[in-house]
């Protein structure tokens, strides 16, 4: 069995998918790109505005599933320059703590709007 989440403080899906999918106690979120949930926009800036907007919008769309970033169990981070993989690192390690999730980290040749970075998260939720 599958729920979807919705929410309207993280960007609207861009194309046929949700934002995260419920399944029991696990959350798999869309990747989320840099975009300003108000305006659909992508926020301008360097990879670590970015990052942080990315960052944001995924805290969003978890605490409407019921979790946060402390239940993030594997992240999977895509970027179109690993040369900024130690900036991207610098704002990631303040949005979680130890344990850190698991993570992997690729780089591809281009992402939706022209975005620098991209990221998917798949948590537990908490226990009642």
């Amino acid at each position: 069995m599958k729920q979807a989440v919705a929410t309207t403080h993280a960007p609207a899906a861009i194309g046929p998918y949700s934002q995260a999918i419920v399944s029991g106690d696990l959350i798999f979120t869309s990747g989320q790109i840099p975009l300003d949930p108000a305006s659909g926009e992508l926020v301008q800036g360097d990879i670590q505005a970015q990052t942080r907007q990315v960052f944001s919008n995924l805290r969003e769309v978890l605490q409407e599933a019921g979790a946060s970033l402390d239940d993030a169990v594997k992240v999977n981070v895509y970027m179109t320059d690993l040369k900024d993989f130690a900036a991207l690192n610098e704002v990631y390690a303040t949005f979680f703590t130890q344990p850190y999730p698991a993570r992997s980290c690729v780089e591809v040749s281009s992402l939706p709007k022209g975005a620098q970075v991209e990221i998917e998260i798949i948590a537990r939720k908490p226990q009642a």
